[in-house]
C-alpha cells in the first residue's frame, strides 16, 4: 500500500498538496510514482504563468510512460523545483520532498475541494 500523508490533501489525479503560508506546495503522490516507475524527466511549468483548475501544466517520464501534470487549483505559478532537471528520480525515492510546483491559489477556499487521506485512500483502493 502507498504511503498516503495525513497532513497532506489530494486531487483524484494523484497530486498532493500541503498550504504554506499562503502559498500552495504540488507534488505527485507515492501511488502515481509507483505507477509510473523510474522517473527520467520532469517537464517543470512556467514561473509566472497563470493555470486552471485541473489544466495541464508540467509532464513526468518514466522508463514506462508519460504522465501529464494537471492543477490542482487555479492560480499562478510561483516558484519550480529546478533541482528535478537534474534528479528527477527524487520523485520516486521520496515523492512527499520532491515537490514539482508552488502555486499561488486564485481562490482561498481552492484547499476545502481537495481530497483529505481517507477519501485519496479510497480513490486508489478504487483503481
Amino acid at each position: 500500500m502507498s504511503e498516503i500523508p495525513a497532513d497532506l490533501k489530494y486531487s483524484k489525479s494523484h497530486e498532493w498538496v500541503r498550504e504554506e503560508g499562503g502559498m500552495i506546495t504540488v507534488g505527485i503522490t507515492d501511488h502515481a510514482q509507483e505507477l509510473l516507475g523510474d522517473i527520467v524527466f520532469v517537464e517543470l511549468p512556467e514561473v509566472g504563468g497563470e493555470i486552471d483548475l485541473d489544466g495541464e501544466c508540467g509532464v513526468i517520464e518514466s522508463v514506462k510512460a508519460a504522465s501529464d501534470l494537471y492543477a490542482p487549483m487555479a492560480g499562478e505559478i510561483v516558484e519550480v523545483n529546478e533541482a528535478l532537471a537534474d534528479s528527477p528520480e527524487s520523485i520516486n525515492e521520496t515523492p512527499y520532498d520532491a515537490w514539482v510546483f508552488r502555486i499561488k491559489p486564485t481562490s482561498s477556499d481552492a484547499l476545502e475541494q481537495l481530497l483529505d487521506a481517507a477519501a485519496y485512500t479510497e480513490v486508489v483502493e478504487a483503481e
